[in-house]
Protein backbone atom coordinates (compact mmCIF):
# COMPACT_ATOMS: atom_id res chain seq x y z
CA UNK A 1 0.00 0.00 0.00
CA UNK A 2 1.32 3.46 -0.98
CA UNK A 3 0.37 6.22 1.47
CA UNK A 4 0.90 9.95 1.09
CA UNK A 5 -0.37 13.03 2.93
CA UNK A 6 0.13 16.64 1.90
CA UNK A 7 -1.46 20.08 1.89
CA UNK A 8 -4.74 20.08 -0.06
CA UNK A 9 -3.99 23.59 -1.37
CA UNK A 10 -0.53 22.55 -2.59
CA UNK A 11 -1.94 19.54 -4.40
CA UNK A 12 -4.75 21.64 -5.88
CA UNK A 13 -2.27 24.28 -7.08
CA UNK A 14 -0.13 21.62 -8.73
CA UNK A 15 -3.10 20.08 -10.53
CA UNK A 16 -4.30 23.48 -11.71
CA UNK A 17 -0.92 23.99 -13.34
CA UNK A 18 -0.93 20.77 -15.37
CA UNK A 19 -4.60 20.20 -16.17
CA UNK A 20 -4.88 22.71 -19.02
CA UNK A 21 -3.77 20.26 -21.73
CA UNK A 22 -6.03 17.40 -20.58
CA UNK A 23 -8.80 17.07 -23.17
CA UNK A 24 -12.26 16.01 -22.04
CA UNK A 25 -12.50 13.42 -24.82
CA UNK A 26 -9.59 11.02 -25.19
CA UNK A 27 -8.81 8.24 -27.65
CA UNK A 28 -6.36 6.82 -25.11
CA UNK A 29 -7.94 6.57 -21.62
CA UNK A 30 -4.67 7.10 -19.73
CA UNK A 31 -4.30 10.58 -21.30
CA UNK A 32 -7.23 11.72 -19.14
CA UNK A 33 -5.10 10.91 -16.09
CA UNK A 34 -2.37 12.73 -14.21
CA UNK A 35 0.85 10.85 -13.53
CA UNK A 36 1.67 10.95 -9.80
CA UNK A 37 5.38 10.42 -9.08
CA UNK A 38 6.41 10.61 -5.40
CA UNK A 39 10.02 11.54 -4.61
CA UNK A 40 11.86 12.08 -1.33
CA UNK A 41 10.47 15.51 -0.45
CA UNK A 42 8.29 16.41 -3.43
CA UNK A 43 5.50 15.10 -5.60
CA UNK A 44 5.72 15.22 -9.37
CA UNK A 45 2.46 15.74 -11.31
CA UNK A 46 2.59 15.22 -15.08
CA UNK A 47 0.01 15.45 -17.87
CA UNK A 48 0.43 14.87 -21.59
CA UNK A 49 -1.51 14.96 -24.86
CA UNK A 50 1.30 13.24 -26.83
CA UNK A 51 2.39 16.63 -28.26
CA UNK A 52 2.76 18.71 -25.08
CA UNK A 53 3.83 17.58 -21.62
CA UNK A 54 3.63 19.62 -18.40
CA UNK A 55 5.29 18.63 -15.15
CA UNK A 56 4.80 20.38 -11.80
CA UNK A 57 6.78 19.77 -8.62
CA UNK A 58 4.86 20.06 -5.33
CA UNK A 59 6.66 20.27 -1.98
CA UNK A 60 5.63 17.60 0.55
CA UNK A 61 7.19 19.15 3.64
CA UNK A 62 10.44 18.80 5.52
CA UNK A 63 9.55 15.54 7.25
CA UNK A 64 8.26 13.79 4.12
CA UNK A 65 9.99 10.71 2.74
CA UNK A 66 8.02 9.45 -0.25
CA UNK A 67 10.96 8.12 -2.25
CA UNK A 68 9.91 4.48 -1.76
CA UNK A 69 6.35 4.97 -3.06
CA UNK A 70 5.32 3.67 -6.47
CA UNK A 71 3.98 6.03 -9.17
CA UNK A 72 0.39 5.77 -10.41
CA UNK A 73 -2.13 7.63 -12.57
CA UNK A 74 -5.64 8.82 -11.75
CA UNK A 75 -8.28 10.93 -13.49
CA UNK A 76 -6.98 14.51 -13.48
CA UNK A 77 -10.36 16.24 -13.67
CA UNK A 78 -12.05 14.05 -11.05
CA UNK A 79 -9.16 14.61 -8.64
CA UNK A 80 -9.26 18.35 -9.33
CA UNK A 81 -13.02 18.60 -8.82
CA UNK A 82 -12.85 16.64 -5.56
CA UNK A 83 -10.06 18.80 -4.12
CA UNK A 84 -11.91 21.99 -5.07
CA UNK A 85 -15.13 20.84 -3.39
CA UNK A 86 -13.58 19.16 -0.34
CA UNK A 87 -12.84 20.68 3.08
CA UNK A 88 -9.84 20.24 5.32
CA UNK A 89 -6.24 21.38 5.11
CA UNK A 90 -4.75 17.96 4.39
CA UNK A 91 -5.31 15.50 1.55
CA UNK A 92 -4.39 11.85 2.20
CA UNK A 93 -3.99 9.34 -0.63
CA UNK A 94 -3.57 5.58 -0.56
CA UNK A 95 -3.23 3.52 -3.72
CA UNK A 96 -2.76 -0.13 -4.59
CA UNK A 97 -4.21 -2.71 -7.00
CA UNK A 98 -5.97 -0.30 -9.36
CA UNK A 99 -7.65 1.89 -6.72
CA UNK A 100 -6.81 5.20 -5.06
CA UNK A 101 -8.45 6.22 -1.78
CA UNK A 102 -8.59 9.98 -1.19
CA UNK A 103 -9.44 11.52 2.20
CA UNK A 104 -10.06 15.23 2.78
CA UNK A 105 -11.50 16.21 6.16
CA UNK A 106 -14.46 13.88 6.70
CA UNK A 107 -14.86 13.07 3.00
CA UNK A 108 -13.78 9.76 1.44
CA UNK A 109 -13.44 8.97 -2.26
CA UNK A 110 -12.40 5.85 -4.16
CA UNK A 111 -11.02 6.37 -7.67
CA UNK A 112 -9.83 3.97 -10.35
CA UNK A 113 -6.16 4.14 -11.36
CA UNK A 114 -4.23 3.04 -14.43
CA UNK A 115 -0.61 1.80 -14.37
CA UNK A 116 2.09 4.48 -14.48
CA UNK A 117 4.04 2.49 -17.06
CA UNK A 118 1.15 2.96 -19.52
CA UNK A 119 1.44 6.76 -19.33
CA UNK A 120 2.96 8.08 -22.62
CA UNK A 121 5.67 10.49 -21.57
CA UNK A 122 6.98 12.78 -24.33
CA UNK A 123 10.44 11.58 -25.32
CA UNK A 124 13.01 14.25 -24.52
CA UNK A 125 15.11 15.32 -27.50
CA UNK A 126 18.82 14.60 -27.30
CA UNK A 127 20.03 17.74 -29.09
CA UNK A 128 18.96 20.56 -26.76
CA UNK A 129 21.12 23.67 -27.04
CA UNK A 130 23.53 24.54 -24.25
CA UNK A 131 22.60 28.23 -24.48
CA UNK A 132 19.06 28.87 -23.23
CA UNK A 133 17.05 32.04 -23.67
CA UNK A 134 16.24 33.74 -20.38
CA UNK A 135 13.80 36.54 -19.70
CA UNK A 136 11.25 37.57 -17.09
CA UNK A 137 7.94 35.73 -16.91
CA UNK A 138 5.96 38.96 -17.13
CA UNK A 139 7.95 40.04 -20.18
CA UNK A 140 7.27 36.81 -22.09
CA UNK A 141 3.61 36.79 -21.06
CA UNK A 142 3.22 40.37 -22.33
CA UNK A 143 4.86 39.47 -25.65
CA UNK A 144 2.54 36.50 -26.16
CA UNK A 145 -0.49 38.64 -25.32
CA UNK A 146 0.50 41.19 -27.98
CA UNK A 147 0.62 38.71 -30.86
CA UNK A 148 -1.35 35.53 -30.05
CA UNK A 149 -4.68 36.80 -31.47
CA UNK A 150 -3.18 37.02 -34.99
CA UNK A 151 -2.52 33.26 -35.20
CA UNK A 152 -4.64 31.38 -37.73
CA UNK A 153 -7.20 28.81 -36.63
CA UNK A 154 -7.70 25.55 -38.56
CA UNK A 155 -5.82 26.90 -41.59
CA UNK A 156 -4.75 24.33 -44.18
CA UNK A 157 -1.35 26.04 -44.04
CA UNK A 158 -0.69 24.36 -40.69
CA UNK A 159 2.39 26.49 -39.90
CA UNK A 160 0.15 29.59 -39.68
CA UNK A 161 -1.77 27.97 -36.80
CA UNK A 162 1.29 28.53 -34.60
CA UNK A 163 3.61 31.32 -33.49
CA UNK A 164 7.03 32.02 -34.96
CA UNK A 165 9.80 32.52 -32.40
CA UNK A 166 13.06 34.01 -33.71
CA UNK A 167 16.11 34.03 -31.44
CA UNK A 168 19.26 35.80 -32.65
CA UNK A 169 21.93 36.68 -30.13
CA UNK A 170 20.15 38.53 -27.34
CA UNK A 171 17.19 39.50 -29.55
CA UNK A 172 13.89 37.62 -29.32
CA UNK A 173 11.06 38.20 -31.81
CA UNK A 174 7.55 36.70 -31.82
CA UNK A 175 5.44 36.78 -34.99
CA UNK A 176 1.89 35.59 -35.72
CA UNK A 177 -0.12 35.84 -38.95
CA UNK A 178 -3.18 34.31 -40.58
CA UNK A 179 -2.37 35.65 -44.04
CA UNK A 180 -4.61 38.73 -43.68
CA UNK A 181 -2.94 40.43 -40.72
CA UNK A 182 0.38 40.10 -38.90
CA UNK A 183 1.48 40.92 -35.35
CA UNK A 184 5.13 41.26 -34.34
CA UNK A 185 6.86 42.10 -31.08
CA UNK A 186 10.52 42.07 -30.04
CA UNK A 187 12.51 42.08 -26.81
CA UNK A 188 16.03 41.72 -25.47
CA UNK A 189 16.74 38.54 -23.53
CA UNK A 190 19.56 37.58 -21.20
CA UNK A 191 22.47 35.65 -22.66
CA UNK A 192 23.36 34.93 -26.28
CA UNK A 193 21.55 32.42 -28.51
CA UNK A 194 22.56 31.20 -31.95
CA UNK A 195 20.22 32.22 -34.80
CA UNK A 196 17.14 29.99 -34.58
CA UNK A 197 13.60 30.11 -35.94
CA UNK A 198 10.96 27.76 -34.51
CA UNK A 199 7.16 27.58 -34.73
CA UNK A 200 5.30 26.98 -31.45
CA UNK A 201 1.95 25.15 -31.73
CA UNK A 202 -1.16 27.19 -30.98
CA UNK A 203 -2.06 25.05 -27.95
CA UNK A 204 1.42 25.57 -26.49
CA UNK A 205 1.10 29.34 -26.86
CA UNK A 206 -2.31 29.42 -25.15
CA UNK A 207 -1.05 27.20 -22.33
CA UNK A 208 2.02 29.36 -21.73
CA UNK A 209 -0.18 32.44 -21.50
CA UNK A 210 -2.24 30.67 -18.84
CA UNK A 211 0.74 29.45 -16.83
CA UNK A 212 3.11 32.42 -16.93
CA UNK A 213 2.86 35.01 -14.20
CA UNK A 214 3.35 38.77 -14.29
CA UNK A 215 6.41 38.61 -12.05
CA UNK A 216 10.08 39.29 -12.68
CA UNK A 217 10.88 35.65 -11.95
CA UNK A 218 12.99 34.11 -14.74
CA UNK A 219 11.77 31.78 -17.46
CA UNK A 220 14.20 29.65 -19.46
CA UNK A 221 13.66 28.39 -23.01
CA UNK A 222 15.79 25.63 -24.53
CA UNK A 223 15.43 24.44 -28.11
CA UNK A 224 16.09 21.17 -29.91
CA UNK A 225 15.53 20.36 -33.58
CA UNK A 226 11.90 19.33 -33.02
CA UNK A 227 11.16 20.36 -29.42
CA UNK A 228 11.12 23.26 -26.98
CA UNK A 229 11.44 23.08 -23.19
CA UNK A 230 10.18 25.98 -21.08
CA UNK A 231 11.10 26.03 -17.37
CA UNK A 232 9.99 28.47 -14.67
CA UNK A 233 9.45 28.07 -10.95
CA UNK A 234 8.35 24.49 -10.23
CA UNK A 235 6.98 24.06 -13.77
CA UNK A 236 8.41 22.46 -16.89
CA UNK A 237 6.61 22.40 -20.24
CA UNK A 238 7.91 20.32 -23.16
CA UNK A 239 6.31 20.74 -26.57
CA UNK A 240 6.84 19.48 -30.08
CA UNK A 241 7.48 22.17 -32.68
CA UNK A 242 5.53 22.73 -35.88
CA UNK A 243 7.41 21.76 -39.01
CA UNK A 244 7.19 24.05 -42.00
CA UNK A 245 8.48 27.32 -43.45
CA UNK A 246 6.96 30.46 -41.93
CA UNK A 247 6.37 33.39 -44.34
CA UNK A 248 9.03 36.11 -44.58
CA UNK A 249 7.48 38.52 -42.10
CA UNK A 250 10.05 41.26 -42.71
CA UNK A 251 8.79 41.74 -46.27
CA UNK A 252 5.22 42.18 -45.01
CA UNK A 253 5.94 45.07 -42.63
CA UNK A 254 5.56 48.31 -44.65
CA UNK A 255 8.15 51.06 -44.41
CA UNK A 256 7.92 54.74 -45.23
CA UNK A 257 4.13 55.26 -45.25
CA UNK A 258 3.72 59.03 -45.59
CA UNK A 259 0.36 59.45 -43.80
CA UNK A 260 0.23 59.06 -40.01
CA UNK A 261 -2.82 59.11 -37.77
CA UNK A 262 -2.75 59.14 -33.97
CA UNK A 263 -5.94 58.45 -32.00
CA UNK A 264 -7.19 57.46 -28.58
CA UNK A 265 -7.14 53.68 -28.37
CA UNK A 266 -10.30 53.48 -26.25
CA UNK A 267 -12.27 55.93 -28.42
CA UNK A 268 -11.27 54.20 -31.66
CA UNK A 269 -12.07 50.77 -30.18
CA UNK A 270 -15.51 51.94 -29.00
CA UNK A 271 -16.34 53.48 -32.39
CA UNK A 272 -15.35 50.30 -34.24
CA UNK A 273 -17.35 48.09 -31.86
CA UNK A 274 -20.47 50.22 -32.39
CA UNK A 275 -20.12 50.31 -36.18
CA UNK A 276 -19.51 46.54 -36.21
CA UNK A 277 -23.03 45.95 -34.85
CA UNK A 278 -24.49 46.50 -38.33
CA UNK A 279 -22.02 44.22 -40.10
CA UNK A 280 -22.95 40.60 -40.78
CA UNK A 281 -21.20 37.34 -39.92
CA UNK A 282 -20.40 36.81 -43.61
CA UNK A 283 -19.17 40.35 -44.28
CA UNK A 284 -17.27 42.22 -41.57
CA UNK A 285 -16.16 45.13 -43.75
CA UNK A 286 -16.07 48.74 -42.52
CA UNK A 287 -15.03 51.87 -44.42
CA UNK A 288 -12.56 54.40 -43.00
CA UNK A 289 -12.54 57.90 -44.49
CA UNK A 290 -9.64 60.11 -43.47
CA UNK A 291 -9.22 63.83 -43.87
CA UNK A 292 -7.20 66.34 -41.82
CA UNK A 293 -8.39 66.24 -38.17
CA UNK A 294 -11.26 63.80 -38.85
CA UNK A 295 -11.84 60.04 -39.15
CA UNK A 296 -15.21 58.68 -40.29
CA UNK A 297 -15.99 54.98 -39.81
CA UNK A 298 -19.05 53.52 -41.53
CA UNK A 299 -20.69 50.18 -42.24
CA UNK A 300 -23.80 48.89 -44.00
CA UNK A 301 -25.51 45.54 -44.50
CA UNK A 302 -27.79 43.68 -46.91
CA UNK A 303 -30.89 45.18 -45.21
CA UNK A 304 -29.63 48.65 -46.26
CA UNK A 305 -28.97 49.62 -42.64
CA UNK A 306 -26.07 51.97 -41.99
CA UNK A 307 -23.83 53.06 -39.12
CA UNK A 308 -21.52 56.09 -38.98
CA UNK A 309 -19.03 57.25 -36.36
CA UNK A 310 -16.91 60.41 -36.45
CA UNK A 311 -13.73 60.86 -34.42
CA UNK A 312 -11.46 63.85 -33.93
CA UNK A 313 -7.92 62.61 -34.57
CA UNK A 314 -4.39 63.92 -35.01
CA UNK A 315 -4.04 63.72 -38.78
CA UNK A 316 -2.78 66.11 -41.43
CA UNK A 317 -2.17 63.81 -44.40
CA UNK A 318 -3.94 62.96 -47.64
CA UNK A 319 -7.65 62.30 -47.92
CA UNK A 320 -7.91 58.47 -47.91
CA UNK A 321 -10.81 56.05 -48.13
CA UNK A 322 -10.00 52.44 -47.25
CA UNK A 323 -11.84 49.29 -46.14
CA UNK A 324 -10.92 46.73 -43.48
CA UNK A 325 -12.26 43.66 -41.74
CA UNK A 326 -13.45 45.31 -38.53
CA UNK A 327 -12.63 42.21 -36.45
CA UNK A 328 -8.92 42.59 -37.27
CA UNK A 329 -8.91 46.17 -35.99
CA UNK A 330 -10.93 45.37 -32.87
CA UNK A 331 -8.60 42.46 -32.03
CA UNK A 332 -5.48 44.59 -31.87
CA UNK A 333 -7.08 47.52 -30.03
CA UNK A 334 -8.55 45.17 -27.42
CA UNK A 335 -5.22 43.44 -26.77
CA UNK A 336 -2.65 46.24 -26.71
CA UNK A 337 -2.01 48.53 -23.73
CA UNK A 338 -1.66 52.29 -23.70
CA UNK A 339 -3.86 55.33 -24.24
CA UNK A 340 -3.19 55.92 -27.93
CA UNK A 341 -2.28 54.13 -31.15
CA UNK A 342 -0.64 55.25 -34.38
CA UNK A 343 -1.84 54.20 -37.85
CA UNK A 344 0.47 54.63 -40.83
CA UNK A 345 -1.10 54.53 -44.31
CA UNK A 346 0.09 55.04 -47.89
CA UNK A 347 -3.18 55.07 -49.86
CA UNK A 348 -6.54 53.30 -50.13
CA UNK A 349 -5.05 50.10 -51.54
CA UNK A 350 -2.06 49.47 -49.29
CA UNK A 351 -1.83 47.75 -45.91
CA UNK A 352 -1.96 49.79 -42.72
CA UNK A 353 0.75 49.63 -40.05
CA UNK A 354 -0.48 50.01 -36.47
CA UNK A 355 2.09 50.81 -33.77
CA UNK A 356 2.19 52.05 -30.19
CA UNK A 357 3.71 55.52 -29.58
CA UNK A 358 5.28 54.28 -26.32
CA UNK A 359 6.55 50.90 -27.61
CA UNK A 360 8.66 50.72 -30.75
CA UNK A 361 8.97 46.91 -30.49
CA UNK A 362 5.34 46.21 -31.51
CA UNK A 363 3.99 46.25 -35.08
CA UNK A 364 0.63 45.13 -36.48
CA UNK A 365 -0.09 45.00 -40.21
CA UNK A 366 -3.59 44.64 -41.70
CA UNK A 367 -4.36 44.13 -45.38
CA UNK A 368 -7.21 46.26 -46.78
CA UNK A 369 -10.40 44.75 -48.20
CA UNK A 370 -12.64 45.88 -51.01
CA UNK A 371 -15.89 47.39 -49.71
Amino acid sequence: MNRLSMSREALLKGLAGVIGIVERRQTLPVLANVLIQPAASELGLTTSDMEIQIRMRCALGEDANAGSLQPTTVSARKLMDILRAAHGEQASMEWAEGKLQLKCGKSRFSLQTLPAEDFPLVKQAADYSDQPLRLQQGQLKRMLALVHFAMAQHDIRYYLNGLLLVADGSQLTLVATDGHRLALVGATSEGQSPKREVILPRKTVIELMRLLGDSEEPVELRFASNQVRVSFGDMELVSKLVEGKFPDYQRVVPKGHRNQLQASRAELLGALQRVAILTSDKFKGVRLQLEPGMLRISSSNAEQEEALEELDVEYGGDAIEIGFNVAYLIDVLANVPGDSVRLELQDGNSSVLITLPDDATFKYVVMPMRI
